[in-house]
Formats: C-alpha cells, sequence, structure tokens
C-alpha cells in the first residue's frame, strides 16, 4: 500500500508536466546578439511555439550557417532522451522528498537511510547531473549567455540550488548516516520505560523490534502478523506515539492491550534533548523540502513569468 501511494505521489507531479509542455528550446543567440527579448522572434511573449516574421528570418539565417537552429536527426535525439530522463529522474527525485516529508515525516530515516534509498538517490544525483550538463550545452552557447539572459540566470540558480542538495546529500551520506546508524546500534534493548525518541529506533525494520506507544504505554507488535517490518497494513508504523491515530482504528483499545506490554513512555526532558547530528539530519530534511520549492518555483518562472 505505501509503495502504491509513492507511485500516486510521483504520477501527480508527473502528470501536470506531461500535460503542460515546456517552453520550446529556441536558441538565447539572437537575444544575446540584440538584446532583444523573446517577443521580438515568438508570438508568445514567454518564448517557444510560433514565431514573427523575424524569428522566421532569422532560423533561416542560422540555418544557412549552419547554426544551432537546425541541429541534426542524432543531435536532436540526444537532446530528446536527455530531456526525457532529466524529467523523469526529476520527477522521481522530488516526488521522493515530497512524499517522505509530508507523509511519512523525516523521522521515517532518523536512524540512518535504508541502503536501497541511499542508491536510487545518488543515481538520480548523477543521472541529474549528466542530462543537466547535455541539456545546457545545447541551450547554452556562451557564458555571457549564460549570465546576462533571463533564461541562463534562471538556470544559474537552479544549478546553484542543486549543488546544494548534493552538499547536504553527502553530508547525510558519509557524516551524518554512519552516526545514526551508531545511535541505533548502541541502544539498549532491555530498556523498559522510554522516551519517544527512544522508542523511534524501535521500528520494526531490519530486524529490530516494533515498539509503539498508546496512551502512556509502550506495546511490543513485534510478534504480530499485522505488524510486518514494523508496518500495521500500511497505515501506522512503529516507532511512534500512536495515541491519536489507533484511535480511529476499527477495532477496540482490548486489541492494543493485548500486545505484550514493554513498558512507560516517559516525558521528553531536557536530558533527552536530541544529539546534535539528529537536529542536523532534521535541518537538512527539511532544507530540501524548501530547495525542492525553490526549485519548482524557478520552472515556473520558465514556464509563466
Amino acid at each position: 500500500m505505501r509503495r502504491g501511494k509513492a507511485l500516486l505521489a510521483a504520477l501527480a507531479v508527473l502528470l501536470p508536466a506531461l500535460l503542460f509542455p515546456v517552453r520550446g528550446s529556441g536558441t538565447e543567440e539572437y537575444a544575446v546578439r540584440t538584446g532583444k527579448p523573446c517577443i521580438a522572434c515568438h508570438l508568445n511573449p514567454a518564448g517557444g511555439g510560433d514565431l514573427t516574421a523575424e524569428g522566421v528570418a532569422f532560423r533561416k539565417e542560422m540555418r544557412s550557417a549552419g547554426g544551432s537552429a537546425q541541429r541534426g536527426g542524432g543531435l536532436r535525439m540526444v537532446r530528446f532522451f536527455a530531456g526525457l530522463v532529466h524529467l523523469v529522474t526529476g520527477v522521481l527525485w522530488f516526488g521522493t522528498i515530497l512524499y517522505v516529508h509530508l507523509l511519512l515525516k523525516p523521522a521515517y530515516a532518523a536512524k540512518g537511510l535504508p541502503r536501497g534509498e541511499l542508491l536510487v538517490g545518488w543515481i538520480s544525483i548523477v543521472l541529474m547531473a549528466v542530462t543537466g550538463v547535455i541539456l545546457t550545452a545545447f541551450r547554452i552557447s556562451s557564458l555571457e549567455a549564460l549570465f546576462h539572459t533571463r533564461f541562463g540566470v534562471l538556470l544559474t540558480a537552479k544549478i546553484a540550488l542543486y549543488l546544494v542538495m548534493v552538499t547536504t546529500a553527502v553530508l547525510v551520506t558519509f557524516v551524518i548516516g554512519p552516526r545514526l546508524k551508531r545511535r541505533q546500534q548502541t541502544v539498549d534493548q532491555r530498556k523498559k520505560d522510554m522516551t519517544a525518541d527512544e522508542i523511534s529506533l524501535f521500528d520494526g525494520r531490519e530486524g529490530r523490534p516494533a515498539y509503539f506507544a498508546f496512551q502512556g504505554r509502550i506495546y511490543d507488535a513485534t510478534g504480530s502478523g499485522l505488524w510486518k517490518k514494523g508496518s500495521h497494513v500500511g497505515k501506522h508504523q512503529a516507532g511512534f506515539d500512536l495515541s491519536d491515530a489507533l484511535k480511529l482504528a476499527p477495532h477496540g483499545e482490548d486489541k492494543i492491550a493485548s500486545l505484550p506490554f514493554v513498558g512507560r513512555l516517559l516525558e521528553t526532558g531536557e536530558a533527552s534533548k536530541k544529539p546534535f547530528h539528529v537536529r542536523g539530519f532534521y535541518f537538512m530534511a527539511y532544507l530540501n523540502l524548501g530547495l525542492v520549492f525553490c526549485v519548482l518555483l524557478i520552472i515556473s518562472l520558465w514556464r509563466w513569468w
């Protein structure tokens, strides 16, 4: 069920991108040469689409000179597939970030990101970099076009945001992640009474016990067939205080009380303040969420402003 939700979240981002065509990839060379806006060559003030008489004349000039306005079929295919991979990778990457932050919450990975998700994340980062370089080479013909045209400035801002996201990925993967793993390995599983932060270490994944709290009491759902890998029918995740969530469950509290009792939920005090690397993980997680919206803002400026 959780995978189905992830797929729906990805489709929710992908479908608008497919239904609304992006701006045409016309050259910026004419704008750089003359200082004229996009409307000089395009009927659409935002650029792309049908050309004006001046745009048609410039296209003919580029064709006669063998310029970028007429690319061979092979180069067009390269640009097409690079754009397709760039779009799909961005949808999956951003869709995953939105899904984890808005539905699962960052606590889902506060014990260290699973190896499979790290692999997918780094593959996405590499694909975005490679296809981004290819697409930039097709669109930007000079440093002047990169820094002195509207498209180039927005692209530079987008690249800067991407580099910040890569930096956070490096820190989480090679600095914070190992510390989160060590924190998980040093937890005392003999402990009974725990704080909410300590319960989060017992999420039922990778062979760990599956504990959850309900109305101040901690229960062990490890042996229950309804809590496979710490997930209760795809709706509730072990490692959390589920007092509010389970009040809406179709079964009564007697079902919860039938599970083995572990201990009591302790109030979170100053002594249980999260370590610096854990707080750093949460900061970077929400920073990435903000960066995603910034990138989407830049794309919106490209398309509609």
